[in-house]
């Protein structure tokens, strides 16, 4: 059984952001960012980890306020889901992150981000489709008990997808356990468990890395921020089918899949 339901919880009020320019790059900031980072030994890092990396510090104090900023702003409009056994939570699709937050939109779509991500990889990564409301979208939890269990980020691409998780707010006690290797046979499984800090990044290869959210405390809040990149947009009508199945149910509800859906066709695009 399962429940989809808007979230009528409050997030703290937003704290005062750092003093700043008025007009912001995103490219920019990455570009910054990155800059100052040892890519060859990160590259080691992430290959030696079975496509996984964990930075603490990543996007600088302004940058992280922006996403900070947004996440309260559409946490009014977030969907509740509810799979029993299995993870509840609320979201916020690409689709509605397009019309109120477009910040995390120029983010995503930033070439020194990619690059960086292309750098970390190896492969040529793409935009996620368009009708992908999976692309940028925020993950929250807000009350006692959200999480998500233990599971796989399984690709219905034709290629690979990559996630890069963000740290937007976290005033909680949850953690993001996982597991390396599993589906190695040459090596070991290693455990892990991170509490993903403000403006951290968390890169991994969805397919290959076990993982969950541990359960929200009393009086807890915790937002993250998720984009995806893929090496081959295609993907076969079946595995479309249900996709669209899985992200009506388990995120964003059928009026947010399924109206963009619609959108598409009626656009005959």
């Amino acid at each position: 059984m399962t429940a989809s339901t808007r979230d009528d919880s409050v997030l703290t009020p937003a704290r005062p952001a750092p003093a700043r320019a008025a007009k912001s790059d995103p490219d920019r900031t990455v570009a910054d960012c990155v800059g100052r980072l040892d890519l060859d030994r990160l590259r080691n890092d992430y290959t030696r980890q079975g496509s996984f990396l964990y930075l603490d510090a990543f996007l600088p104090a302004d940058a992280h306020a922006k996403l900070a900023d947004a996440a309260r702003r559409l946490q009014p409009v977030l969907n509740r889901n509810y799979l029993p056994g299995h993870k509840q939570g609320g979201s916020v699709s690409r689709h509605t992150i397009d019309e109120q937050a477009p910040y995390i939109a120029e983010l995503y779509r930033s070439k020194a981000l990619i690059a960086f991500l292309e750098k970390m990889t190896g492969d040529k990564l793409m935009l996620s489709p368009d009708d992908d409301p999976h692309a940028y979208a925020l993950y929250y939890y807000t009350k006692p008990g959200d999480h998500i269990g233990w599971h796989y980020d399984t690709s219905y691409y034709d290629g690979r997808r990559y996630t890069l998780l963000i740290g937007v707010i976290d005033e909680s006690s949850c953690r993001l356990d996982y597991e390396l290797h599993t589906r190695n046979p040459d090596l070991p499984d290693e455990p892990g468990s991170v509490q993903i800090a403000d403006g951290g990044i968390v890169l991994f290869d969805g397919d290959k890395l076990r993982h969950r959210v541990t359960p929200l405390g009393q009086n807890e809040i915790r937002v993250s921020l998720t984009f995806e990149y893929v090496t081959n947009p295609g993907m076969r009508p079946w595995k479309r089918f249900i996709s669209n199945m899985k992200d009506a149910i388990a995120y964003f509800g059928f009026r947010q899949v399924f109206r963009q859906l619609a959108a598409r066709r009626s656009s005959g695009s």
